[in-house]
């Protein structure tokens, strides 16, 4: 048999869902090539097969393991201090497969990155690059700055600081008085950028991006909010907090369209001014303004800014945001006549049933899209539906473990390959489509468990489906064992190979 048949079917076992623990282990040896890696990064794996992968000597077995989306994170914590330094870097960086949604690291992990004294034993990088890693990863809840503002290790208290604007008054002022005098330092800095005086005399020696951002985000003087006016610099004032009623009003007036349309729906908005702007002869700022009386909290206008100006093929992050509305909020949104208002309430996952059951039946396509999209109880109907009508969303949708995988007969003559592979998997099929022109579908259907073992034996030597046959969950496992006999003892791998996947 050909190497190229034997990585088929090693392929096919690592992603086998009934391969058990026994049989996934062998394919951690380094016979198995690239194998042991695909699997260690891209499926769920068994508790055996984890604790194998956290102790394997190969470092791009670990590495492998750290980008894994299926496992709990929590299982990976022995990587956030693994000895190579890279491996920590893979963890700190997340998956690879840029997903919907990210799952947020536990505490611990987080903590052993930031308090971190070095970045592993083989010093190919160190722990500020591997925080940095962590930072662009969506790895860090919102929560994070209030949930160690008040931790033992200064580190942490010092990272709380520099997110000052994130924590509650009374985690201001105790970290204004912490002993360590770098947090204390760190405290009064970002203290100070809520002292409009203080920003004022700051300015001119701020470069262009950091002026920006400060005008966006911090207390400003009088003097300095007529200067932007003056300047036509008011686009950050729009954003700003801190921006007080009398300069809004300006803004609500303010000639240039994307400067209405940033104010229309804050919350702090003064109702002569939202009145106006519901007049306005721009669509867009007209419903944003329409939705202001139901925003009344800076949450609150953070998830409907959140959803504005989306489309229903848009693949976004979803996110969560740096403070949750109150759930009767989000009952009022679902009831609403205004579409975007529903599409918040549906892309919140802890709606009750009721609502849920009342949203995946709207007139708004893109309410039912985000319904299925972001919430666990969504109807399956809905979920397939979604899937077949909206590719963009399919990678998605075959995360989801509500998404049908039977009764989809209907489906196996449907135009599009990616739904007839759905269905082509499906044990109810009475002839699964092994001769379908796609490959994608006949890989699928070669995963069918329907397919009896002589079958299976046929397409386990046709290049066209030994992939799909070795993932076939009705194949044996000692058949399983059988093939990875034949792959391993048969494999040969020069010594100057086997060091570089090692590595």
């Amino acid at each position: 048999m050909s190497d190229s048949q034997h990585e088929l079917w090693l392929r096919g076992i690592a992603f086998n869902t009934a391969a058990p623990a026994e049989v996934l282990i062998r394919l951690l040896d380094e016979a198995a090539g690239e194998a042991g890696p695909l699997m260690c990064e891209g499926r769920d794996l068994p508790g055996a097969v984890i604790e194998a992968a956290l102790r394997h000597p190969a470092t791009r077995i670990r590495r492998a393991l750290a980008r894994n989306l299926h496992v709990d994170p929590a299982r990976l914590a022995p990587l956030a201090s693994d000895p190579s330094g890279l491996v920590r870097a893979q963890l700190a960086g997340g998956t690879r497969q840029q997903p919907r949604w990210v799952r947020p690291l536990p505490t611990d992990i987080l903590v052993a990155f930031l308090t971190a004294q070095d970045g592993g034993q083989d010093g190919r990088l160190t722990a500020q690059d591997i925080a940095g890693e962590l930072w662009s990863s969506r790895q860090v809840p919102p929560s994070f700055p209030r949930d160690v503002a008040d931790h033992d290790h200064p580190a942490l208290r010092l990272y709380a600081a520099h997110q000052w604007q994130s924590l509650t008054a009374a985690q201001r002022t105790a970290l204004l008085d912490d002993p360590d005098p770098d947090v204390r330092e760190a405290a009064h800095r970002g203290n100070r950028w809520l002292d409009p005086q203080v920003v004022e005399a700051a300015l001119p020696s701020l470069d262009e991006r950091a002026r920006w951002f400060v005008l966006g985000t911090c207390a400003l003087s009088p003097a300095v909010i007529e200067q932007c006016f003056a300047d036509g610099e008011v686009h950050p004032l729009a954003r700003n907090r801190h921006t007080p009623a009398d300069a809004l009003a300006r803004l609500a007036r303010h000639p240039e369209t994307e400067i209405r349309r940033l104010v229309a729906a804050r919350p702090d908005l003064a109702p002569t001014a939202a009145a106006q702007l519901r007049q306005d002869p721009d669509e867009d700022v007209r419903l944003r303004a329409r939705l202001q009386p139901y925003v009344r909290t800076w949450a609150e206008f953070e998830t409907v800014d959140m959803m504005l100006g989306h489309c229903p093929d848009c693949t976004c992050p979803i996110i969560t945001h740096s403070a949750e509305p109150l759930p009767d909020w989000y009952a009022t949104c679902a009831a609403s006549e205004e579409p975007v208002l529903r599409r918040v309430a549906a892309s919140w996952p802890d709606l009750p049933a009721q609502l849920v059951a009342a949203l995946a039946l709207d007139d708004d396509e893109e309410v039912r899209i985000r319904l299925a999209c972001h919430h666990p109880l969504a109807p399956p109907r809905l979920l397939l539906d979604v899937f077949v009508t909206r590719p963009a969303h399919r990678p998605h949708l075959l995360t989801l473990p509500a998404l049908p995988r039977t009764h989809l007969t209907h489906l196996i003559g449907h135009p599009d390959p990616q739904v007839r592979a759905l269905a082509a998997a499906d044990p109810a099929l009475p002839h699964p489509p092994l001769q379908d022109c796609d490959p994608v579908v006949r890989q699928a259907a070669a995963t069918n468990p329907a397919l009896t073992p002589q079958i299976l034996e046929t397409l386990l030597t046709n290049p066209r489906t030994a992939q799909g046959a070795a993932a076939n969950p009705s194949l044996p496992v000692a058949r399983m064992h059988a093939l990875l006999n034949d792959c391993l003892h048969r494999t040969t791998t020069p010594p100057e190979a086997r060091a570089r996947r090692a590595r």
